[in-house]
Parts: C-alpha cells; structure tokens; sequence
C-alpha cells in the first residue's frame, strides 16, 4: 500500500517523492531511539504493574 502510495506521489509530484525515498532512511534512524525508549518504559512500566498485582494473585485474585 505504500509503495502504490508513493507511485502516485511519484507521478503528481516526481521531486518531492524523490526527495521523500532519500530522507526515509534518514528519519528511520532518527527515530529509532524514541523507538527504544518507548519499548524500554512499556517493559518497566508493566514490571511495576505485575509487582502490585503480585499479592492478589498469590491470594487467588482474578484479573480481568
């Protein structure tokens, strides 16, 4: 689907989809860091709800 996309911007507006093929890498790599720390604070984040929920479930608590 992207790539039909791009077709069609290639055949509207040939430059700026030229120049959309070149900054792509670019911008992948810049947000690959965001990328790690959004993946890095879901992981803690769910460690600390498994922690909270740890006596209920000990005392057989349902999570629902």
């Amino acid at each position: 689907m992207t790539f039909i996309l791009w077709l069609i911007l290639f055949v509207i507006a040939w430059p700026i989809a030229l120049l959309a093929l070149l900054l792509y890498p670019a911008a992948w790599l810049l947000s690959l860091p965001l990328r790690l720390v959004g993946i890095s604070v879901v992981a803690m984040l769910d460690t600390v709800r498994a922690t909270v929920l740890l006596p209920a479930r000990l005392l057989g608590g349902h999570p629902r």
